[in-house]
């Protein structure tokens, strides 16, 4: 049998609080934040949902983007891999935790549906602007197909 070894999440969900960078003795950036993604079970008519909080840690650029580009509330998606620790405490007892290391994050929401900063309603939004790099790409082009019988697949 084949050595399989793979760890990736994707997640979709609304941060619970706004993430605050932190930086390591060694200057390296880092952030965790908490996202509420639903989970829908009982059927599809009349399920009910429940939220699971979900524990993020990203590091340097992302840690950098997340924090600068989204706000509480705001929509995210993640793509990164789980990882658990262990350690001590100091009642001597052993302790786990289980998180999920971002590598990277991306906007979900329209840029009017942003959720505003803590100054209020006549503020910008505070999430969901692309970077002046991104800003400067010109929106790609798509070609009408009038009939579907032209399609190549």
């Amino acid at each position: 049998m084949a050595n399989f070894n793979f760890n990736k999440v994707i997640l979709g969900g609304r941060l619970t609080a706004d993430p605050e960078l932190k930086t390591t003795p060694s200057g390296v950036s880092v952030t965790t934040f908490t996202v509420a993604v639903n989970r829908r079970f009982g059927g599809k008519e009349g399920g009910e949902t429940q939220a699971d909080f979900i524990n993020i840690t990203a590091w340097r650029q992302t840690a950098e983007f997340v924090t600068r580009y989204f706000r509480k509330a705001s929509s995210i998606c993640i793509v990164g891999s789980i990882q658990s620790r262990t350690w001590t405490d100091g009642q001597g007892q052993k302790r786990y935790a289980t998180e999920i290391v971002a590598d990277e994050a991306y906007f979900v929401d329209a840029k009017g549906e942003m959720p505003m900063t803590a100054q209020g309603a006549n503020s910008t939004p505070a999430a969901g602007y692309m970077p002046d790099s991104y800003a400067a790409m010109p929106a790609p082009r798509f070609e009408d197909i009038a009939d579907e019988e032209e399609l190549p697949f």
